[in-house]
């Protein structure tokens, strides 16, 4: 029996009361720990919470966990106010100081499992009995390790609970079996894929209502696989059954949405072992299967694709694709290892990064929690203009680099380009590494996510103390890379090669954001387009990526660690065009800037396979973060096997030669107009946007216009 459609209905119930537990169990605890160091009392709330959550099991469930045992009905209004009050006070990191979008170390933990993990804390206890830091930091692992053995058992009694309930025989004794797989897992090593399977859904959970947002799950067809393998040869599991088993396990990702809130979880199926051999194996087609099943914008499913794998996973995952999700995302080994390899990680674990967020490289369970930030490179080409100001944005100020009239060559409007390029970024570092340096992060100290990162057991050291085997990264994401790229092969064609205007009366045009300049403003549209397979053009796609990374190289984080550069922009690009005054590309002020790494919608005019051959250009080892290109095609694209086919040996080519990653939407521009005409039709319908799938109706008017306008291919030309 499946029972992926009943819990489907189920997890979209909103549940009666407030979201307020974690809190009040959380204050109920630190009444009784006033006086304790930050990190002790925290650690003790965190066992308190373990222990006293009301877990609450689905009739239907076949893995335990959900966000409904969070709501209460009855509370005191006064008693959740002081709650707030207190746990405020004890503050908690965010996104900027290493919080969440992490990748936790389930293998290990799965290999380990709750006792083994125990050991390894009380032979490090021994180690440094001496130091009263490390002592002090190991017991608070040690207690919220206690805590969470104690979550997990509450699990197995929910199920029971659940199956005295139910009325339902089958889900009677598929319940019965779920409590006893808990009341293993609670301490000895799980052996069956739904003991393990349970133990990293009850870990994700439990981040969650710490405040953790993105936390991925990663690569589970590879730290899963041993458990899968042993249910099929031991016959107790086929791979439809394991299908529903995951699909239930993923459908509870959208909890969140249906209770208020939304969480981007990355799930990376394929690519190549650590030893750098075949990864690909059953559980990534089951996996991929299972996403498929639950139709729904999370998880945030991620592909690895590597030179020598079966031609059939690939097409798989475009058929997935092609249902309209628009995931998985494809990324490419060839590309991403040698871009983290660069950064001192070992072969083995370069070769085993997943991703966090949307499209974040990550070494999973060996560095610390990810950040980043959006860098608005249009903007300092707006200051090289008018003298280091925005003509929309007030509060932008970039450095004079002087009067554009004196820049008598393309040479000279590089450099100063450059140098406002160079000046952002060194402001950017400094704002950033001031606030992710300004905390005492013993006091902010993370004993649950430590137990999931090498090696910050073995040195009793938190994860953003020291803890960790490599340091802490954060990424630079460049937006715009099309909008600058078409600026400038303008501002060479039309300015110092043509000579149809000089820069001062380019800077005059872009001020009055091309009002009275029209004759202008069609001589810098007709300039060649990024995305066309025009070396003029490209060169400075090109540029843009080396000279990112040669700015940021300069740099480090607190601990020592890369900044990263990415080619992104999320849902950025609309808003950050709504700040960025006119661009020499034609562009007018407030229009969205080109979408991620993608051509400017609409000027790849000669078909996928040349604007392929645009993206592959730029040396995207040196984008060590990642790169988002999406691109649209029509839906029998990849219904169409003949079709299907072309565009299989299109994305295969693009790797070939360099490209870094693809997103493709296949939902009918017909469609969409009508989804933004009758809403009320298209409830569940799901797109691409950029780096994140979600239903199109959800998204602002013009998040959905920026879709509607992408370049929509029928064939691969």
């Amino acid at each position: 029996m499946k029972h992926l459609p009943q819990l489907k209905s189920a997890v979209k119930i909103r549940p009666a009361g407030d979201y307020c537990a974690t809190e009040l169990l959380r204050y109920r605890s630190f009444r009784e720990t006033y006086g304790k160091s930050p990190l002790m009392a925290g650690a003790l709330a965190q066992k308190a919470w373990f222990e006293t959550y009301p877990a609450y099991v689905y009739e239907y469930d076949r893995v335990a966990g959900s966000r409904h045992g969070n709501f209460l009905t009855e509370f005191s209004p006064k008693e959740l106010s002081k709650a707030r009050n207190i746990c405020g006070s004890y503050g908690q990191l965010g996104f900027w100081t290493n919080s969440d979008h992490f990748a936790p170390g389930y293998e290990r933990f799965l290999k380990d499992s709750i006792c083994g993990t125990m050991a390894r804390i009380d032979e490090s206890l021994l180690v440094h009995k001496n130091d009263p830091d490390k002592v002090e930091f190991l017991t608070a692992q040690k207690t919220v390790l206690e805590g969470f053995s104690a979550f997990v058992r509450r699990h197995s009694e929910a199920a029971l609970d659940a199956a005295a309930r139910t009325e339902n025989p089958h889900c009677r004794a598929e319940l019965a079996s779920l409590a006893a797989d808990l009341a293993r897992a609670a301490w000895e090593k799980p052996v069956t894929l739904r003991q393990a399977l349970n133990l990293v859904w009850l870990c994700h959970l439990s981040f969650t209502f710490q405040g953790k947002y993105a936390m991925a799950l990663g690569r589970m067809d590879q730290y899963l696989y041993p458990f899968y393998r042993h249910d099929i040869d031991a016959g107790i599991l086929t791979p439809e059954d394991a299908e529903d088993l995951f699909g239930c396990t993923f459908i509870k990702l959208t909890e969140s949405r249906w209770v208020g809130g939304d969480d981007t979880v990355n799930i990376c199926i394929g690519g190549v072992t650590p030893a750098g051999d075949e990864g690909i194996n059953e559980l990534s087609y089951v996996i991929l299967h299972a996403v498929r099943d639950c139709n729904v914008p999370g998880p945030n499913l991620s592909a690895r694709l590597h030179e020598g794998m079966p031609d059939k996973f690939l097409d798989e995952c475009l058929q997935v694709i092609g249902t309209g999700l628009g995931y998985p995302a494809l990324m490419n080994d060839r590309v991403n290892i040698p871009a983290l390899q660069r950064h001192g990680y070992a072969p083995e674990d370069a070769r085993d990064y997943c991703f966090v967020g949307c499209i974040e490289n990550f070494i999973p369970g060996k560095q610390p929690a990810w950040s980043d930030g959006r860098f608005n490179i249009p903007h300092f080409l707006e200051a090289v203009f008018h003298r280091g100001v925005s003509m929309v944005d007030q509060g932008y100020l970039g450095i004079d680099t002087g009067p554009v009239e004196e820049l008598t060559t393309m040479d000279d409007f590089m450099a100063a380009f450059e140098a406002q390029i160079a000046a952002a970024a060194g402001e950017y570092v400094t704002i950033f590494n001031n606030e992710n340096g300004r905390y005492n992060y013993r006091h902010y100290a993370q004993p649950f996510m430590s137990l999931f990162c090498d090696d910050c057991i073995a040195r009793g050291m938190d994860i953003n103390c020291g803890g960790a085997r490599y340091p802490s990264v954060h990424g630079a994401v460049a937006m715009g890379i099309a909008t600058i790229a078409d600026s400038l092969a303008a501002v060479e064609k039309v300015v110092y090669n043509e000579k149809k205007c000089t820069p001062a009366e380019l800077r005059d045009a872009l001020a009055a954001n091309f009002e009275g300049y029209e004759t202008l403003r069609a001589l810098l549209q007709n300039a060649p387009k990024y995305g066309n397979n025009d070396d003029f053009v490209d060169k400075y796609a090109v540029w843009y990526v080396e000279y990112l990374d040669k700015v940021f190289a300069r740099y480090r984080t607190r601990d020592g660690g890369a900044f990263y550069t990415a080619i992104a922009s999320n849902t950025q690009s609309v808003s950050a065009g709504h700040i960025t005054g006119a661009t020499p590309d034609g562009r007018l002020a407030g229009v969205p800037l080109s979408d991620a790494a993608s051509p400017t919608y609409g000027m790849d005019k000669n078909g996928p396979t040349t604007a392929f051959l645009s993206l592959c250009k730029p040396d995207y080892r040196l984008v060590s973060c990642g790169t988002v290109v999406n691109q649209k095609y029509t839906p029998d694209m990849l219904s169409d096997p003949e079709k299907r086919a072309a565009l299989t040996a299109a994305i295969q080519v693009y790797f070939s030669r360099g490209g870094q990653e693809v997103q493709i939407n296949c939902v009918s521009r017909d469609v969409l107009k009508d989804a933004m005409e009758h809403p009320e039709n298209y409830g569940d319908l799901v797109v691409r946007v950029s780096g994140f799938s979600a239903y199109y109706t959800s998204l602002s008017r013009d998040v959905q216009e920026d879709i509607l306008h992408r370049t929509e291919h029928a064939e691969i030309g």
